[in-house]
């Protein structure tokens, strides 16, 4: 594989993003940029689009008033490569240039996950329910928003049928430097910790009435 097309996972991209706005989080670089003004925040978006076009690489842009939000991903590649460091390098560099200062990214995913034992059965009635369409993914066949903004459903299969927990449960992926903090927000409010013996790649936690919630990090 290309070396600018080889997929760079957190651990081996924090380095290099250190110092920068760049947060790694499910395939994607993101940040968020703060300026004084609406014409301040479009003269980013500007700089940055001819940066682009010089590298043939675009990142998704969101243009606020005084807010520039912005997500690198290689399409082509499913994730984080080479030629989006480097574009997040040079956007840092144009946003330092213009005094832009970077607002601390705080990006998530959420997924509801349910546990049961034919997913072939159930989803047809989650699918219709929601509205979503099939894709195939990591755990199976799942559930997609068509418009790209509720969460993910996925299967978890079970042998057994599960009785003595709920069968539907969240899991929220946050970058692997924030896991520790939101598990320990988590405790701080009244959660409990079911089990860490799958840390750092999740936590499962509970809340007063039993209701879980996993604490994911992305591979990728």
């Amino acid at each position: 594989m290309n070396a600018q097309r080889a997929l760079l996972a957190p651990f081996t991209t924090k380095k290099q993003l250190t110092g920068t706005a760049f947060v790694h989080l499910d395939g994607c670089l993101h940040a968020v940029f703060r300026t004084k003004d609406f014409v301040s925040a479009l003269e980013l978006v500007n700089r940055v689009g001819d940066v682009a076009e010089q590298m043939n690489h675009h990142p998704d842009v969101r243009l606020g008033y005084g807010t520039v939000s912005l997500t690198l991903t290689s399409h082509d590649a499913g994730g984080v490569t080479a030629r989006d460091l480097e574009l997040a390098a040079r956007v840092q560099q144009i946003a330092d240039t213009l005094g832009a200062t970077s607002r601390p990214a705080q990006p998530t995913r959420y997924d509801i996950a349910i546990d049961c034992t034919d997913a072939d059965a159930v989803r047809p009635f989650w699918r219709a329910g929601l509205g979503y369409t099939e894709v195939a993914g990591d755990d199976g066949i799942e559930l997609v928003d068509p418009c790209g903004l509720a969460p993910k459903v996925w299967f978890q299969h079970m042998e057994i049928a599960r009785t003595d927990r709920n069968r539907i449960h969240l899991d929220v992926y946050v970058p692997s430097d924030d896991a520790e903090e939101r598990v320990a927000a988590v405790l701080e409010v009244g959660g409990v910790l079911l089990t860490d013996e799958h840390a750092p790649d999740w936590w499962v936690l509970v809340d007063v009435e039993g209701n879980e919630l996993c604490v994911c990090t992305a591979a990728f």
